[in-house]
């Protein structure tokens, strides 16, 4: 019918043919924008899988050679606990504890300290320096903490070259009583990070950050002195770092600004995390080029459609928010603002349904005005308007979960559903709204309170329907109870569980 309708007015009126033309150019151009959109993915996709590969080989990377360090630290803590080790003589000794990957480069001093800080044993001097580390966090940490593990430090100038930015890696040492007996530390300098990030193709605008799971950053490519030690762990852009061992997200850097897509991967078990940030602005620049093209030819085939088509896309407009208002009446209780009976009746229907299906509580509060006619007779209908908009203001107050719905049922009586929501909970909801009611402090000389107040029945679906059992039944069973709320003095709440009252009800 609607079709033949369409049909008649577009051969009766000339004017529908231009829209005819219109809804061709429209087609042409959002197959062109679809093509463009999917370009946009795909050029965003294989950034992405450039990002997770570069974060991976990263992160394999410096676990590795953590991994290394920490086991040359582990030899030392092992020859360190041999009384036979410590009697050899020191050229001996050092051979023994000091594997040749001490040496590395970037790899600084392995240090051996005493319960004061003091340094008793160096993989690079013998006698070993005079040095006291007891200032460093990487200390004071293993000294009030036994079961740290490999600690890894904030940045830091090492006392003996106070140039090469390192980082201190340090396990504690015990006695035979399990007592504090000092650490053993290795320092790695910074520079390793700086020229393995400098390895990486990244882009104009691409950066790499590897951060402590506190936040403290460790290194950063664009490389700026002033970012190294620097804290992020208060930005919004950290908190999907800690929220899972490895993952993706797009975000604005909080130390320059910029827009990226990041891919970051937990070192293993350390506490170190490596991010690896590509711009948007370079990972859509091709894509931008290639957009302006097609889309400058596009246009100019379309460009006298377009503006033939204004007219007709006003008129449509205009009409749909026409049909968006006149929905939005439909459903909406002119008078409190909340649903209206039919939207009510179709989300009982729904929720009934759901339910059933996934086995969960649906309850159902019947709320009523105590002595509302009363109310009408003795102070007019323009104030029992005003009553029932505040006892709607107080329900919806006091139901606030998203999945909650309150409508009113009719007259003075509104009707709140509660899905997912067994007795327990639905009492506690139905108390707020007559104590929220009650305590507006509205006179109501005609009831036993002398205040405005309201009567609650309480109904509960356990999600188990039986045959013959419809939501009309639960909604009777709550209005029951609310019947039986008036009958015990009003301002009342009165419960009750639907199951197995519900199917003869």
């Amino acid at each position: 019918m609607a079709l033949t309708k369409f049909a008649g007015a577009f051969l009766a009126r000339p004017t529908l043919f231009i829209v005819g033309a219109l809804a061709a150019a429209v087609t042409l151009a959002c197959i062109t924008a679809v093509s463009l959109y999917q370009m946009r993915l795909d050029a965003l996709a294989r950034a992405s899988d450039a990002a997770d590969n570069l974060s991976l080989i990263l992160q394999r990377d410096i676990e590795r050679n953590i991994e290394v360090y920490e086991l040359s630290i582990q030899a030392v803590i092992d020859g360190v606990n041999d009384p036979g080790t410590l009697r050899l003589p020191s050229q001996i000794r050092q051979r023994v504890l000091f594997d040749r990957s001490t040496n590395a480069q970037d790899m600084g001093s392995l240090l051996v300290t005493n319960t004061a800080g003091e340094v008793v044993i160096d993989s690079r001097s013998v006698p070993p320096r005079k040095l006291n580390l007891g200032d460093r966090d990487y200390f004071s940490v293993q000294q009030q903490s036994a079961d740290v593990g490999l600690f890894i430090s904030k940045p830091f100038s090492p006392h003996l070259t106070k140039t090469d930015t390192s980082i201190g890696l340090s396990q504690r040492l015990t006695d035979s009583h399990g007592q504090f007996a000092g650490i053993v530390v290795g320092t790695l300098r910074l520079n390793y990070f700086h020229r393995l990030f400098d390895g990486m193709t990244l882009g104009d605008h691409g950066s790499i950050t590897l951060v402590r799971v506190d936040g403290t950053v460790l290194m950063r490519r664009p490389y700026s002195q002033s970012d190294i030690g620097q804290s992020i762990a208060g930005v919004p852009a950290f908190k999907p770092l800690i929220q899972a061992d490895q993952g993706s997200y797009i975000g604005t850097a909080a130390l320059d600004g910029a827009q990226r897509l990041y891919s970051f991967k937990h070192i293993g078990r350390y506490p170190l995390i490596v991010v690896v940030g590509l711009a948007t602005e370079d990972i859509y620049a091709e894509w931008k080029r290639r957009a302006w093209a097609i889309g400058s030819v596009v246009a100019m085939l379309d460009f006298l459609i377009v503006l033939m088509s204004v007219m007709f896309a006003k008129q449509f407009r205009k009409r749909l928010g026409m049909e968006q208002q006149l929905h939005l009446l439909a459903n909406t209780d002119s008078l409190t603002g909340v649903g209206a009976r039919r939207l009510l009746d179709s989300t009982l229907d729904a929720e009934w349904r759901r339910a059933s299906r996934n086995k969960q509580s649906l309850s159902v509060l019947m709320v009523d005005a105590d002595n509302f006619k009363s109310f009408n007779d003795h102070y007019g209908h323009a104030t029992g308007d005003g009553a029932l908009r505040t006892i709607a203001r107080c329900i919806v107050e006091n139901v606030r979960r998203p999945g909650d719905f309150v409508g009113r049922y009719g007259g003075e009586e509104f009707c709140v559903l509660l899905p997912n929501t067994e007795l327990r909970g639905a009492i506690q909801v139905a108390e707020k709204i007559r104590s929220a009611v009650l305590a507006t402090g509205h006179a109501n000389f005609t009831g036993p309170s002398g205040r405005l107040s309201v009567s609650i029945g309480v109904a509960v679906f356990d999600g188990n329907a039986l045959p013959g059992d419809t939501p009309d039944q639960l909604v009777h069973l709550a209005d029951q109870r609310l019947y039986e709320a008036k009958a015990a003095g009003r301002n009342t709440v009165m419960p009750q569980q639907a199951h197995p009252q519900l199917a003869v009800a």
